[in-house]
């Protein structure tokens, strides 16, 4: 069978180990020492670890989710393999109804075929647009609307039942219905965009909520009096919690902070990323709003933070080397955890037989030397 022979890898409960992984038919069929076993040898120079899961993108490569089309969603998937992320979730925005579906048709579209140019697309993020008007962020405001039940039915057949997490702010009117509704069917209620208090929290996980958007950006801070959503995602175990670590969005102690405050197991690295991903500096877009992209950072021409350009690869480096996170747990925060989240940790974010044969296979620097998907290796640098 093809596969790895004598690789560094991150093994579940062994940590990174050197041995051979075999697969075919697109799932993980051999762990183990016997050389033997392995007669087509896929050859890579790093540590192979589980591919990476991104479960809040908007875009990348000059394309974003939102121009619905499938053609810029095959691009973002070839695009973001080549920072070993195997699996994602096409983002949505706070957007006319109209601009909503279409781009929810053409995930439907794809995922029906089922073919990739790249990672593959798992489902849809809703981000808005049931949010709050005092916390859009980059979100344009004339589209925000109120949480509904009947909206979000309407836009989920559209998708083909294929929203996984909402973005909703659950103190709005209608909020805390949709939450309960999004959980009796098993979506991911998120928290974001929001001005809720800590009773509104506490209210929004009775009903269900499992999830924080990109956790302290767009949402009510801590303070002493009222720990707002942000010291309510330390507080309640129950909820997962985003966070974009590009060291713009978020400082390396407010990081640290989260995490100690988190189980290990909800805290996800996401990248939030637009379409000026993996494109030169300049001038781009972010729902028919200017984006200005410098240095790393993008931003609307207010200055408001729009999204990022960061690759899932440089926010796990960012976590070891910035942050103090431990090698095994950085891997864990961007494929076990939002495996967990998505629930498809049956079948993937981990390496064990019988999972999908799903790989990044890093250089010691963090660069992706090469990512395989369903056995196949459609990158290689």
């Amino acid at each position: 069978m093809k596969g790895f022979k004598k690789v560094r890898a991150y093994l579940p409960e062994k940590g990174v180990v050197v041995t051979n992984i075999g697969f075919e038919n697109g799932k993980i069929a051999y762990i183990g020492d016997d050389d033997a076993k392995i007669d087509e040898i896929v050859k890579v120079d790093g540590i192979v670890v589980p591919g990476f899961i991104d479960q809040h993108i908007h875009g990348a490569g000059g394309s974003d989710g939102m121009d619905g089309t499938e053609n810029d969603i095959q691009i973002i998937s070839e695009t973001v393999a080549k920072e070993g992320t195997t699996g994602f979730l096409v983002t949505t925005m706070t957007q006319s109804p109209e601009n909503i579906k279409k781009a929810l048709s053409a995930v439907k579209t794809v995922m029906d075929k089922g073919e990739y140019k790249g990672a593959e697309v798992l489902g849809v993020h809703l981000e808005g647009p049931f949010i709050c008007p005092k916390h859009i962020g980059a979100q344009p405001l004339e589209y925000v609307a109120k949480p509904s039940v009947e909206i979000f039915d309407e836009y989920d057949k559209v998708s083909g039942g294929n929203i996984k997490i909402v973005t909703l702010a659950p103190e709005q009117e209608g909020g805390m219905e949709l939450v309960s509704h999004l959980s009796k069917l098993g979506k991911v209620a998120s928290i974001g965009h929001t001005a809720s208090k800590y009773a509104d929290v506490e209210l929004a996980v009775k009903n269900g909520a499992r999830n924080v958007t990109h956790t302290y950006n767009a949402q009510t801070p801590v303070h002493h009096r009222e720990v707002g959503v942000v010291g309510s995602a330390m507080l309640f175990d129950e909820l997962n919690c985003e966070a974009i670590c590009d060291l713009i969005h978020l400082s390396a102690p407010a990081i640290r902070l989260l995490i100690k405050n988190k189980p290990r197991d909800k805290f996800t690295l996401i990248t939030d990323a637009m379409r000026a991903k993996g494109m030169p500096d300049g001038l781009s877009e972010l729902g028919g709003q200017v984006v200005i992209v410098k240095d790393g950072e993008a931003r609307l021409q207010d200055g408001t933070l729009a999204g990022s350009v960061l690759k899932m690869n440089v926010a796990v480096k960012n976590l070891v080397e910035k942050v103090g996170v431990s090698f095994t747990d950085a891997i864990d925060f961007a494929t076990v955890n939002p495996a967990k989240n998505l629930g498809v940790i049956n079948e993937r974010g981990t390496i064990e037989l019988g999972k999908r044969a799903d790989f990044a296979v890093l250089a010691e620097d963090f660069s992706v030397l090469a990512t395989v998907i369903g056995g196949e290796v459609v990158y290689k640098a």
